[in-house]
């Protein structure tokens, strides 16, 4: 399976300069773990709630750019699923960015992994139990 058929497409994104306030509301209202950056059209990090608990206290002043990781991990849309699987096991992260030439196209977390577990698992059932 491809991780487009997976991937939640066009994620809510933040921007370098943006405040970690900002981003900790959006988070909080999507309740989500991480939040791509991207500036002019392109990925350019990623920040996680991790990232958020090491500036605690100093949220409205600090801006994503200071918190925001650069080292990405990225899969394209036409990846699969074993491919992000074994990356997110690889780096010990939660969530990929998908981009294709340079532009965030989706996100995939553990979670939609989890669910595409479950899919194959079902269907492997109704296979081997008619």
């Amino acid at each position: 399976m491809q991780i487009v058929n997976l991937m939640t497409s066009d994620p809510v994104t933040v921007r370098p300069n943006d405040t970690l306030s900002k981003v900790k509301s959006i988070m909080d209202t999507g309740n989500f773990r991480r939040v791509p950056v991207v500036e002019n059209g392109r990925l350019v990090g990623i920040l996680t709630e991790r990232d958020l608990h090491k500036y605690s206290g100093f949220l409205e002043s600090t801006r994503v750019n200071a918190a925001m990781r650069t080292a990405l991990v990225t899969v394209t849309p036409y990846n699969t699923v074993e491919d992000a699987a074994r990356l997110m096991l690889k780096h010990k992260i939660g969530g990929l960015p998908i981009v294709a030439d340079g532009t965030l196209v989706g996100i995939v977390t553990t979670t939609d992994l989890l669910r595409a577990f479950l899919i194959v698992v079902a269907g492997a059932s109704q296979i081997m139990n008619p």
